[in-house]
């Protein structure tokens, strides 16, 4: 048997997305169980109760669906489109059964979070969510996706949830105890590596592939995750969804299984990357707004906008300035036009001005980063 993980500390942390996959959720024959969801929903809930955020990115819909469907049904992309279809209200309803929060259904393809407009879309709609205290549970929209019903969809969109949501870890549950030096279902002399200062080449070629029929995602695809995670200044957590007391143990604050780093903190890589992104424009701010934003972490409202330079579109990188010169840097929520039309008004007039609304903030303070002292 290959030697057990050695327990250690979890990284500290606010909010996290937790993806939870196939193996857990489905008997061997196919059908939906609550038999190990149950102690992660635990998890949540005792995360919640301590006032953290989680985010549940949840694998399932398809083999939930092939147990409601005939064996000879549910054959080539469509016959899976038709599965996720029907098996997507069963996990949902499943996740539900655990809290009493409610729970929220995202459904997203890759292309929402390749597309600016989008992607800043699903970013507020997960951010208000959990701003009203709902848990959202996100999964690959399987019934209108083509190419993204692939091998280990759903670890990698985690990762790309992780950045979304601006999370401090990404918690993966398997049905493996984490990551081994060697196979450890074929291996008895596999050892298991309990601490990962950067995933390697070395690390991806020694992945294994799929780890069971109901699942599609392997152990690389899972460190392919991790990689991206890292890439945002995310740490990953790899831990067995089945093993109760290692469940409990992350609760508690203490990890069995692999923690994967990141090579920065996340605050640090997403500064690092807003200070060195080229500017799309600029908007000017006023007195209220420069002390706002330097000294009480405000975000900038358009009460406090002057002038908006260039031709930015919502999503791009823009330059914060007072009136001498930039002192910040930060995502535009509005177009420059938009900008313009909004500039010096309240809040409450967005819509009045534009006929539509994407939240109160022109630019949100978690994509803010200060240029100058």
């Amino acid at each position: 048997m290959p030697t057990a993980f050695a327990p250690q500390p979890l990284p500290r942390w606010h909010r996290a997305v937790l993806k939870v996959g196939s193996s857990l959720l489905t008997t061997a024959e196919g059908s939906l169980t609550g038999r190990h969801a149950e102690a992660l929903a635990t998890f949540v809930a005792r995360s919640r109760s301590a006032g953290r955020e989680i985010v549940i990115v949840s694998s399932g819909a398809v083999a939930a669906g092939r147990g409601l469907a005939t064996p000879e049904r549910g054959a080539g992309l469509t016959g899976r489109q038709a599965l996720a279809a029907l098996g997507q209200t069963r996990l949902i309803a499943l996740w539900q059964t655990f809290f009493d929060a409610p729970v929220a259904q995202v459904l997203l393809t890759h292309d929402d979070l390749r597309n600016r407009r989008r992607y800043l879309n699903a970013r507020t709609t997960l951010r208000e969510l959990l701003s009203l205290g709902a848990i959202p549970v996100i999964n690959e929209n399987d019934t209108v996706a083509v190419d993204e019903l692939k091998l280990g969809d759903n670890d990698n969109l985690a990762a790309i949830v992780a950045a979304l949501v601006d999370a401090d870890v990404l918690f993966i549950a398997s049905d493996v105890a984490g990551l081994y030096s060697a196979n450890p279902r074929t291996d008895p002399f596999a050892q298991p590596i309990d601490d990962v200062a950067e995933v390697t080449d070395a690390h991806l070629a020694s992945a294994g592939g799929a780890g069971s029929a109901a699942g599609t995602g392997g152990m690389r695809t899972k460190l392919e995750a991790a990689g991206k995670a890292a890439a945002a200044g995310i740490e990953t957590i790899l831990f067995d969804g089945r093993d109760v007391a290692c469940i409990e143990g992350l609760a508690e604050g203490t990890l069995t299984g692999t923690r994967l780093r990141a090579p920065r903190t996340r605050m640090a890589a997403r500064k690092y990357w807003l200070r060195h992104a080229p500017p799309a424009g600029k908007i000017t701010v006023d007195a209220g707004a420069v002390d706002a934003l330097r000294t009480r972490g405000a975000s900038l409202l358009p009460g406090g906008v002057v002038a908006a330079e260039g031709d930015f579109a919502r999503g791009d990188v823009v330059d914060i300035a007072d009136e001498k010169a930039p002192f910040a840097r930060g995502i535009a929520q509005y177009s420059a036009a938009d900008v313009r039309r909004i500039a010096r008004r309240h809040t409450r007039d967005i819509e009045i001005a534009l006929g539509y609304s994407y939240g109160e903030n022109v630019v949100h303070r978690d994509d803010l980063v200060a240029l100058t002292s």
